[in-house]
């Protein structure tokens, strides 16, 4: 099984002419999932505000519901625990995102980082390293921050 839900995220990240609507949505999707999870994990503490702010923001983002979401998450947990690098999923939303939907994936990563009160750096790192990978100006980065910290 994952080894067919590897291949339809390698199908749907290489835009390949298989790869069909849904395919794609799917590997934005997960890929976005994956970067939250990773930024949740980041600091290796397990913390229950930054699981709610993960399936909060994933049910919100992609308009699903609660089932919907925490299938969502618990692949994307797979895909994050055999992931060898970020870069696989970054590549995906630089790709197909714009750069306000970049922006709203970094929000994102904020918010996660910043659910338990506390920014370690290691989340900081993370998050910092995404944006990069997605093209974010640091200036972008820092006004998403201190706007999400204001909050």
């Amino acid at each position: 099984m994952l080894k067919a839900l590897n291949d339809l995220l390698e199908r749907a990240l290489a835009g390949t002419a298989a790869a069909q609507p849904e395919d794609r949505e799917h590997a934005l999707r997960v890929a976005t999932a994956v970067l939250l999870i990773e930024v949740a994990r980041a600091d290796y503490a397990e913390d229950l505000s930054e699981d709610r702010a993960t399936f909060a923001l994933i049910k919100e983002f992609f308009t699903l519901s609660d089932a919907e979401a925490a299938l969502l998450i618990e692949e994307a947990r797979r895909q994050a625990d055999h992931a060898i690098s970020l870069q696989t999923f970054t590549r995906t939303l630089h790709e197909q995102l714009t750069v306000a939907e970049k922006h709203r994936v970094v929000e994102m990563l904020w918010r996660v980082a910043l659910a338990d009160e506390r920014l370690d750096k290691y989340e900081d790192y993370v998050v910092r390293k995404v944006a990069d990978l997605l093209y974010v100006s640091h200036s972008d980065l820092i006004r998403i921050r201190n706007r999400v910290r204001g909050e």
